[in-house]
């Protein structure tokens, strides 16, 4: 009896409860803010459908995350090129499988649907690439434990092959956003790798300069004709129309930002309180969820809530530390990267300083497929304290 005790004080003590409670914390102001929007847009029995819905969500994202946080670090590298493969497969069928209506309505092909029931493989491709890239690297530096330019373009090149695949089945389901999450992870987890500045540098270079050559191109009309060829769609430059020019036409394609930077403006400093809403803003329960917290709670509440966004990669960052692991060093960076830039485009689109991309406010926004994949992440994180071991360079035999 007393062993069992024992066990069970063990087992709670690896645990990082600062991780669950900033989840919990941000679970509860994403159901409260489901909960105003559905109130305000569809009302009656819908309302707590809704709720109830993202409940059964959070709930089976709980399961994920406890049963990733069960594998170690072996069995993480084991499970790497498996959980890649899978994703990879789903990507590709859902190019096939695609959610018709869903289409239809957003120009993506993205979602699965089986009755009322959606799923975004993309979605659990992240944590699956996160997973991928963390071995590749281990493997690469473990095999050229002495660093020259030779192998970091290497290991660049690896890199990139390896993120190639996920790069263009998100091109065929036309998902740019997600295509820049992806992009986003890669680039966190390159800067960790170890590969030089001197690589680096001149990459980013490169990479802002095709950026502000692409925005100069979208504001001339020839400029578009030519990047029609590299596959760009009307929808996209709508998007960037409406960003740079967001009062230009407030009832059409910029009628979503207008009324979400109206929502957040109405707020003020302590906001309109609770499910006190006067202003409309589409799909406001998934994407635009940022405008309800905006014009409920305010300015304070929302740097409250980024402020817990903040406290949740703190911890993420200190429980890498200490396990002192590479790979999962490597991991956690790809995970802090994904929520990182999930949080910084879903604000930033809401109030106007990035162009609309449909990336959700993770673990608020309503949604099944990104939940499940953020909880997948805490797993992963999670995991580290739980198995508390140290796998330095050159010390793991089992990764080779």
């Amino acid at each position: 009896m007393e062993s069992t005790k024992r066990n069970s004080k063990e087992s709670e003590s690896r645990i990082d409860w600062g991780i669950v409670l900033c989840v919990l914390l941000l679970a509860l102001v994403g159901l409260a803010s489901i909960y105003v929007a559905a109130s305000h847009d569809t009302g009656g029995s819908s309302v707590m459908k809704q709720v109830v819905s993202q409940l059964m969500w959070y709930a089976i994202g709980t399961v994920a995350a406890v049963i990733i946080m069960q594998f170690d670090s072996e069995q993480l590298w084991k499970v790497a090129p498996i959980a890649y493969g899978l994703g990879i497969a789903l990507l590709a069928a859902v190019l096939v499988l695609y959610s018709r209506s869903y289409y239809l309505n957003t120009g993506a092909k993205s979602w699965f649907q089986l009755g009322p029931l959606t799923f975004q493989p993309s979605e659990v491709m992240k944590p699956a690439f996160i997973l991928m890239m963390g071995r590749v690297i281990v493997a690469h530096n473990n095999m050229y434990p002495i660093r020259s330019m030779k192998s970091d373009w290497l290991l660049l090149g690896k890199m990139a092959l390896w993120t190639l695949p996920v790069t263009v089945l998100l091109k065929l389901q036309n998902d740019f956003g997600t295509m820049l999450v992806f992009f986003a992870i890669l680039a966190g987890m390159v800067v960790v790798s170890g590969i030089t500045w001197k690589i680096i540098m001149p990459t980013v270079i490169i990479v802002s300069g095709i950026g502000i050559t692409a925005l100069t191109l979208v504001i001339s009309d020839a400029g578009r004709k030519i990047l029609e060829n590299f596959g760009f769609k009307a929808y996209q430059f709508s998007r960037v129309d409406t960003w740079l020019h967001p009062s230009a036409d407030t009832s059409n394609q910029g009628y979503q930002l207008w009324q979400s930077m109206k929502a957040i403006g109405s707020g003020s400093i302590f906001g309109t309180g609770f499910n006190n809403s006067h202003v409309y803003v589409p799909v406001r329960e998934s994407d635009m969820i940022f405008s309800v917290i905006g014009e409920n709670f305010g300015f304070i509440g929302s740097a409250l809530l980024i402020f817990i966004y903040f406290l949740l990669i703190y911890q993420m960052i200190k429980v890498t530390f200490d396990t002192r692991n590479v790979f999962y060093a490597n991991i956690s960076t790809g995970v802090v990267m994904m929520i990182l830039f999930h949080v910084f485009e879903n604000v930033g689109m809401s109030i106007g300083l990035l162009p609309l991309t449909g990336i959700p406010l993770p673990f608020v926004s309503a949604g099944g497929s990104a939940l499940i994949g953020n909880m997948i992440g805490i797993g992963l994180i999670m995991s580290m304290q739980y198995h508390n071991k140290s796998y330095m360079f050159g010390d793991d035999k089992e990764f080779s």
